[in-house]
């Protein structure tokens, strides 16, 4: 039987991503609920919590980057409930909503993941690299505690 690697995060950081969820889903409820100033401060745990879980991997360059692309999904979520709530998602300027300005932070999580996939994830040694600096920082998470 061959073993494959195991990929492991430490436990600290996965309570913060579940936290994140439940940010992020009453969020998107409130905005599908039209509570809109539930929704609007809602963009603030969402957000907060977004960029704390970013900074927790910086050093882990594979979930850095796709925690980075979350934050641009998240601002142009936030960027798309604003237009909505607030007649703005259409003909703000010309024929041109916030949710299109949307785009723009979509667009940008997605050359984010396509420069992890296409360009550094395809480079000799990364994988190991990735593992081993993975390693590192669960040894250095099993230190602290």
């Amino acid at each position: 039987m061959d073993h494959e690697k195991v990929y492991y995060i430490p436990a600290r950081f996965r309570r913060v991503e579940n936290m994140h969820i439940l940010f992020w889903l009453i969020k998107d409820a409130c905005w599908a609920l039209n509570f809109k100033y539930m929704a609007l401060f809602m963009i603030i745990p969402t957000m907060g919590v977004a960029i704390m879980i970013t900074w927790q991997t910086r050093y882990i360059v594979s979930e850095f980057l796709h925690n980075l692309a979350v934050i641009l999904w998240i601002v142009a979520n936030c960027t798309w409930m604003i237009g909505e709530f607030y007649g703005w998602d259409e003909n703000l300027i010309g024929p041109y909503g916030l949710r299109q300005f949307a785009l723009i932070p979509f667009v940008m999580g997605l050359l984010v993941l396509f420069y992890y996939y296409f360009v550094l994830s395809r480079k000799k040694g990364f994988k190991e690299k990735m593992f081993r600096r993975t390693d590192e920082i669960l040894e250095k998470e099993l230190e602290s505690q």
